[in-house]
């Protein structure tokens, strides 16, 4: 039924393997509309062939920045949308092998826009709330592994991530989000 399209993410004019911001078709009446957020035909047909294992979702205030994220023996690959609300989404790209390693790419993803970002192994991930609360919803291609999260802080002047952080807004971290190192202390991916 439904048909995708899928924009590869570049980055000053160079494309950043394996990232995608990916807009579902939407079927909108007087009722309301209708999407299918994923179906595993229309990612294979559009050469996309990962394999989700788990789903996730968090709830979140303005202000709440979460990430930047990776897990370092068992990546993931996460789709990620908000499903209620707005986020600036950023992936960090940590594949030591990639021509675009210690770039970033940050799209808007909100439940207006409907778009989705798939972020691949290898990457840091983290957004910003824009929206009074958000709702973040993602699958991810391997498990969640205690003890096996990495992170790199979110304004690591060697990577330059523009948040669009509004005049006077506090930004909500975790004491772990605060703490973590930037690029030259950070896990690389060597697969």
């Amino acid at each position: 039924m439904g048909k995708i399209k899928v924009t590869p993410c570049e980055v000053s004019g160079q494309k950043i393997e394996g990232l995608y911001v990916i807009e579902p078709t939407v079927f909108e009446d007087a009722r309301g509309y209708f999407m299918e957020t994923y179906n595993q035909n229309d990612f294979r047909e559009a050469g996309l062939d990962m394999v989700f294992v788990q789903d996730n979702q968090s709830c979140s205030q303005k202000g709440v920045l979460r990430g930047l994220h990776y897990q370092k023996e068992h990546p993931q690959g996460k789709l990620v949308r908000a499903i209620r609300g707005c986020v600036f989404d950023v992936a960090v790209d940590l594949r030591t092998h990639s021509a675009t390693y210690g770039k970033w790419y940050g799209v808007m993803l909100s439940e207006e826009n409907k778009k989705q970002f798939y972020i691949p192994e290898g990457f840091a991930h983290g957004f910003l709330v824009l929206s009074d609360v958000a709702e973040f919803a993602y699958k991810c291609t391997d498990f969640y592994h205690p003890g096996d999260e990495g992170g790199l802080i979110y304004n690591d002047p060697e990577i330059g991530v523009e948040w669009p952080i509004p005049e006077g807004m506090e930004l909500i971290m975790s004491e772990k989000d605060q703490k973590w190192g930037g690029l030259s202390e950070t896990f690389r991916f060597d697969r």
